[in-house]
């Protein structure tokens, strides 16, 4: 039973799992500090204010807070930008680098003296038949 559990818990799906989750909470205060430092201003100067989850409507005497779901799409987009071009960009180059195999090629066999011997015969066999 514990071979079983040991087995499950060192299976490559839960590490990478594992990892994802602490790498992504990790990465939380990066995504806020874009946020905080670069996009909140740039908000600001097109809506007013930094904050779009406040930006509302109102119709009809019913105010529409659609300012709650720009502030989610944008969020989203942020993070999935962020994420894409620094973890899934560069992973996915170094995995097809791994599959493409970028070691230095290998070296070509030296060939053994019985072979060097044969290649000289034959080029001796040659040569004679094209000068007749």
């Amino acid at each position: 039973m514990l071979k079983g559990f040991k087995d499950f818990l060192l299976r490559g799906n839960v590490l990478d799992l594992a990892v994802g989750i602490i790498v992504g909470a990790a990465f939380t205060a990066v995504v806020n500090g874009l946020m905080d430092g670069v996009l909140s201003p740039l908000i600001a100067l097109i809506f007013g204010q930094p904050d779009v989850s406040k930006v509302a409507f109102p119709i009809g005497g019913t105010t529409f807070p659609v300012g709650l779901f720009l502030q989610a799409v944008i969020n989203f987009l942020i993070v999935a930008t962020v994420l894409y071009f620094v973890v899934v960009v560069p992973v996915k180059h170094l995995s097809e680098r791994i599959k493409r195999g970028d070691a230095a090629p290998p070296e070509p066999e030296v060939p053994s003296a019985d072979v060097v011997l044969l290649q000289e015969i034959r080029d001796l066999l040659a040569s004679r038949e094209s000068t007749r």
